[in-house]
């Protein structure tokens, strides 16, 4: 069975980060989409299950969907040479 959870508008200032999704009870298999609507790159930091953290940049005015095996973490860093905005929404799935 899929969850789509609620969409996630998120403003972080430079050199911020935001965790939008965590699941520390053994990781869920998840889509994640990720819409920069800001001039600046925004990082998706990605942790699963024994496995090493990954860092997608997103650049401005773009956006990045992931199909991801036990996610344990979602997050957004803001570079730190400005701030950023946009989407992050997060679908679930136990198959």
């Amino acid at each position: 069975m899929a969850i789509l959870l609620p969409q996630q508008f998120f403003n972080l200032a430079a050199g911020v980060g935001k965790s939008f999704y965590e699941d520390l009870t053994g990781g869920t298999n998840a889509a994640v989409t990720v819409q920069n609507f800001s001039a600046n790159p925004v990082d998706l930091v990605i942790t699963r299950v024994n496995a090493p953290v990954i860092t997608y940049t997103i650049p401005a005015f773009n956006s990045l969907t992931l199909h991801v095996n036990l996610l344990l973490v979602a997050a957004l860093l803001a570079p730190v040479i400005g701030p950023t905005a946009g989407t992050i929404q997060i679908a679930t799935s136990d198959f």
